[in-house]
């Protein structure tokens, strides 16, 4: 927790000097940062260590499968679906409510995580398991500061957006007006 807390600190020490349209300074490299990690831990711990596998004699590998079948499948369409955000070509101009966007303020961040649950599943390798959880900590931490950044960009409107959406689960309901309240 203490690696995480001065990660952090890090994180917020260069965030003024860094500011970059709306998204977290270093939240592009601590992804990389992070990916590169979690590829170690899961390549060395799932396929030469096994320090932390020994679930994969209890849980079959064809549950493991689905399990990661499920998690990439929800995890493209939410990719695709979110990319409209930083597509250079045809980034959107306002609040995106579209799509994945319809149902998740942040769904290319949760294609991330699902991405990374999924193969720490298929192998059954908690220590990467534990990196993952890692990452959904750091995403919701630049999540926050992204969603202040548009909450001031887009004022009422993104509020109005964050009262209809998830932040990381989708929120279904039957229609639901602009203020969030049934109609």
């Amino acid at each position: 927790m203490i690696l995480f807390s001065s990660f952090f600190q890090l994180l917020e020490g260069s965030a003024e000097m860094h500011k970059k349209d709306g998204e977290h300074p270093l939240g592009d490299i601590g992804q990389l940062v992070l990916l590169g990690l979690f590829l170690v831990v899961w390549v060395g711990d799932s396929f030469f260590l096994r320090v932390s596998t020994f679930l994969s004699d209890i849980v079959s590998v064809y549950t493991r499968l689905v399990l990661l079948s499920l998690a990439l499948i929800i995890a493209a369409y939410l990719a695709r679906s979110g990319h409209v955000v930083v597509n250079p070509e045809g980034r959107a101009t306002g609040v995106v409510s579209t799509g994945a966007f319809r149902y998740l303020r942040h769904p290319l961040y949760l294609a991330s995580i699902l991405t990374y649950l999924g193969l720490a599943v298929a192998t059954a390798s908690l220590l990467s398991l534990a990196i993952s959880a890692g990452i959904a900590v750091f995403y919701n931490y630049i999540e926050g500061y992204e969603e202040e950044a548009l909450l001031a960009k887009y004022g009422e409107e993104y509020s109005a957006y964050r009262i209809r959406t998830g932040k990381w689960v989708p929120v279904i309901r039957g229609k639901v007006g602009y203020t969030g309240t049934r109609k």
